[in-house]
């Protein structure tokens, strides 16, 4: 891989290995994680299905699953786990990945990536202004919900247990935050 110092762009992201391992442009710099365990990837498949069928039955736009570029800038471009396009946006989604911002970004938390999720990405996701962002934690068996307001995040739901919830932007969403912990 040729990558220069300096400020990354998205086409240095193009030239990244496919090597197993996640690869993510934050504001010029290169961020490399490793690959998803199986315990993340069970969440993200319980709650992408969980996502989708509801989206898909109500029209309400596309879910889409990591690895898939989203393109917040040529100097950002960040995979995360699941994002939700409503269908206001769904012209974001090209043959390259998501060229701005989605409607919905969500981050399951590896044991890698906590401060990158909780801190980095938190940043940046509201400074590209994504309305909404959920971090799943899997140890604490919790979803946090945040909203942008006022140029940052604001936390408006922590979800848990085994009632269900609607988290925005969903507003009938019968979430079951357990069902998602294998």
């Amino acid at each position: 891989m040729a990558i220069h110092r300096g400020v990354l762009t998205y086409e240095d992201y193009l030239a990244t290995p496919n090597d197993g391992c996640r690869y993510e442009i934050h504001d010029g710099e290169l961020s490399v994680t490793p690959a998803p365990g199986t315990r993340h990837q069970m969440v993200s498949a319980n709650l992408g299905d969980a996502l989708r069928a509801h989206v898909k039955q109500l029209g309400l736009g596309l879910v889409l699953y990591a690895p898939l570029g989203v393109i917040l800038s040529n100097t950002t471009v960040v995979e995360p786990d699941i994002v939700y396009i409503a269908t206001a946006d769904v012209a974001r989604v090209s043959a390259r990945g998501i060229e701005g911002p989605p409607t919905l970004a969500i981050e399951i938390i590896s044991p890698n990536t906590p401060r990158i999720d909780r801190v980095t990405k938190l940043q940046l996701y509201a400074r590209h202004d994504v309305p909404y962002y959920w971090i799943v934690d899997p140890d604490a068996r919790a979803i946090d919900v945040y909203e942008l307001a006022e140029g940052g995040y604001r936390l408006v739901t922590r979800a848990s247990g085994d009632a269900p919830v609607s988290p925005a932007p969903f507003t009938d969403l019968a979430l079951v935050p357990d069902s998602l912990w294998p």
